[in-house]
């Protein structure tokens, strides 16, 4: 027999705990999103999951349009919903997704801000690598760019997670997916500078297997990376608001710009929706229509 809609949806979020680890975060945040379409069902004396029809769905997202709430939004409690139905027909709990027909709404997506390959390349340069905190701060800096981590990704590597000799480190994302990624040869003479000439001074007596150190020997946390990268941007004179997830984009935006796979890109930044990395192809156009308006002669 199917569940009511409230089991249902907590038989959900036990697995997004459970089988999948999202974080406790995101498990609230569905949870929130979900108790809000019970809430509606319910007013429709709507209470068992089989009993969810598509125009149950269908008035919903009117109901929330009719709240002013964004596309965006409404988007992202249809995509819960999504899940939900889903999981629920996997564990044969229900027969029929009513949501396998709904489409998302359409909303404007923000292109990504970047910076241009000469702005990376002063941002590069502007930590003195004859210091040990120079050392490692350009290390970090080339190895977010290089492979376009999340800086939660970059402060939580070990020494251990990097393969000098084969070019490639092991980075544990969302929901602790493990993925491997490429490291160009810049940056992992970087790291390596940093690791013969600066890391064991900042561990002292510790025993810490974490790659990036303060100066106490303590991990480097994500706010502290931000703090420093923003003092080298203004060093490089770089005007435009920088952030860790700007180089990350910047990582994408120039691969995708220079032809590379979509589907590799996608794999390099350990997204789990093509969709998501698809973004970038919308600045790969941008570009490539300006070199169109600049070079062709009836532009």
């Amino acid at each position: 027999m199917a569940p009511t809609l409230d089991v249902g949806i907590q038989q959900f979020l036990d697995h997004l705990r459970v089988e999948r680890e999202l974080t406790p975060a995101t498990v609230e945040a569905y949870g929130r999103d979900l108790a809000g379409f019970a809430q509606f069902a319910a007013g429709r004396t709507v209470s068992r999951a089989d009993k969810v029809g598509a125009m149950d769905v269908l008035d919903f997202l009117v109901h929330l349009n009719e709240r002013k709430l964004s596309a965006r939004s409404q988007a992202r409690r249809l995509v819960a919903l999504r899940q939900l139905f889903r999981f629920l027909k996997s564990e044969r709990l229900i027969t029929v997704d009513p949501t396998e027909d709904i489409d998302l709404p359409r909303f404007g997506r923000k292109l990504p801000d970047y910076l241009t390959i000469d702005e990376v390349d002063r941002l590069l340069v502007a930590p003195d690598r004859r210091t040990v905190r120079g050392l490692r701060d350009a290390s970090m800096i080339e190895l977010l760019y290089a492979t376009g981590l999340r800086v939660s990704e970059l402060v939580k590597l070990r020494v251990r997670d990097l393969n000098f000799d084969a070019g490639y480190l092991m980075a544990t994302g969302k929901g602790r997916k493990e993925r491997l990624v490429p490291v160009g040869e810049a940056a992992l003479q970087a790291v390596r500078a940093y690791v013969d000439g600066a890391r064991a001074g900042f561990a002292g007596t510790r025993a810490v297997d974490v790659l990036f150190l303060t100066h106490h020997g303590r991990a480097m946390t994500r706010q502290g990376f931000w703090k420093l990268l923003g003092r080298y941007a203004r060093a490089a004179g770089i005007r435009k608001p920088i952030s860790p997830h700007k180089l990350r984009h910047s990582f994408a935006t120039h691969l995708v710009e220079r032809g590379a796979d979509l589907r590799a890109v996608q794999a390099m930044l350990g997204h789990a929706d093509i969709g998501t990395t698809e973004i970038y192809t919308h600045v790969s156009r941008a570009h490539l229509r300006a070199v169109y308006d600049r070079f062709h002669p009836r532009a």
